[in-house]
Parts: C-alpha cells; sequence; structure tokens
C-alpha cells in the first residue's frame, strides 16, 4: 500500500508551489498531488515565483530551471539569500553542469524532464522529511560596515548602537546587506515587499530607501546608493 503523504510529521497536507511556464504540466501535477492530498500552487514566470516563495506560505517550490521573465537558477540564487525552504529543481536542462549548477545554487534536489509524477512525489517525501527532522539553525549576523543586522530577531545597530525600523525598512535592509556592492534591482525589492513589479513611475520604493537611508547612515557620505534606472546598492564605502 501507498505511503500517506502525511506520515512522520510531514506538514498536514503539504503545501507546494510549482513555478513552471508548461501550463499544461501544471494542470496535470495539480490533478495528481490533489488527489496524493498535497495542496498545490502553481506560478508561470520567475518573477511572480520568487515573490510566492518568499511569502512564506508553502512548504517546498518545485522550480524549473528555464522560466520567463526571470531564470529558474537566477530566483533559486536570490531566495537563497533569504530563505531555507526547500527546493526541488525540475527542469530539462539535464547535463551534468545544469545538476552541479542547481545543487550548488542551494537546490535541495534535481529531477530531469520527462519525469514520473510518483517519482517526483517520492521526492517531495525525502526532502520534506530531512527538512522537518532537522534541528533549526541560527542564522549568521549580516555586518556592512559599523551596520549590524540579526535576522533571527530583527535587531539593528549602527556602531553599536540600536536602531528602529519599520518592517519594511527592515526587509529592504536585509535584502541590501545580503548582496553587499551589488545593485539590487528595483524589480527584486518590488517582489520582496509586495510580490508584484515595480512600475516606472512608483516613488513608493525610493520613499522607503529616502527613510532607511536617515536611520541607518550619518554625515559624512551614503551606504545606499540609487542606480538610476536599475536600483540600489549598499556598501561599506561612504560614498560622496
Amino acid at each position: 500500500m501507498e505511503a500517506n503523504v502525511q506520515e512522520r510529521g510531514l506538514p498536514n497536507p503539504p503545501f507546494l508551489l510549482l513555478v513552471d511556464d508548461d501550463v499544461e504540466l501544471c494542470q496535470l501535477m495539480t490533478e495528481y498531488f490533489t488527489l496524493k492530498e498535497l495542496r498545490i500552487e502553481c506560478v508561470h514566470n520567475g518573477r511572480e515565483g520568487l515573490a510566492r516563495a518568499l511569502a512564506s506560505e508553502h512548504d517546498l517550490v518545485v522550480l524549473d530551471g528555464m522560466l520567463p521573465i526571470l531564470d529558474g537558477f537566477e530566483v533559486l540564487r536570490q531566495l537563497r539569500r533569504r530563505s531555507a525552504i526547500p527546493v526541488i529543481m525540475l527542469t530539462a536542462r539535464a547535463q551534468e553542469r545544469d545538476r552541479i549548477e542547481g545543487l550548488d545554487a542551494g537546490a535541495d534536489d534535481y529531477l530531469p524532464k520527462p519525469f514520473a509524477a510518483d517519482e517526483l512525489l517520492a521526492r517531495i517525501r525525502a526532502v520534506l522529511r530531512r527538512y522537518t527532522s532537522a534541528q533549526p539553525v541560527q542564522r549568521a549576523l549580516l555586518a556592512v560596515g559599523d551596520v549590524e543586522l540579526n535576522p533571527d530577531t530583527g535587531a539593528v545597530r549602527r556602531a553599536g548602537v540600536p536602531v528602529e525600523l519599520t518592517a519594511m525598512e527592515l526587509q529592504v535592509l536585509e535584502l541590501l546587506m545580503r548582496s553587499p556592492g551589488r545593485i539590487v534591482t528595483r524589480e527584486e525589492v518590488s517582489a520582496v515587499l509586495y510580490q508584484r513589479r515595480s512600475t516606472p513611475y512608483e516613488r513608493s520604493l525610493d520613499v522607503h530607501i529616502s527613510h532607511l537611508r536617515k536611520k541607518i547612515e550619518i554625515k559624512g557620505g551614503h551606504m545606499i546608493r540609487s542606480i538610476r534606472g536599475l536600483g540600489y546598492i549598499m556598501s561599506a564605502d561612504r560614498s560622496e
């Protein structure tokens, strides 16, 4: 008899996020997993997939590597900067270097297309068992220059002095601090804050950045800079 998906402490019932631009495959997987007593949500592009994965509503992500708007491997890299949610890569890119790329980027397992639904289900069960039995790990303290952030508690200090931030400001700061010296696009920030892409005329992101700067920066330069038409960058170098 087939093992119950709710055995050994698995989420009851597990809630999966399938990110794949193959609409027909998503429909088939929805029917299959529903019969297996799993809940499933499907999205069809990388940007929306990243936003939904960061919403912390799902137990596991099944992620296609070849997606429109934002490539699946980039989605995984961005996701791993903020979340430890289990991810199974599901893609037609089956060469060894592609499997290595996916695992190095943080995938928990890798299944090439075409695949058997029963095998995917077995891999989902195995990954969830490992995940739910693992002991919680304290996340490392983030530091850029004299700004420190504890991602577990949300505590922020500048030169040792506590800084009070809003929930939005805290999310933006953590996103920037996880990519020091690299441009974080407006689309990435918008996906985290609003679960959607930004628009050219949207000013709310700039307002949050402005408020954040006033709270964490000192006179004599900016740690957070706006890169016109692209996004924002944070570094220990306080550029004028």
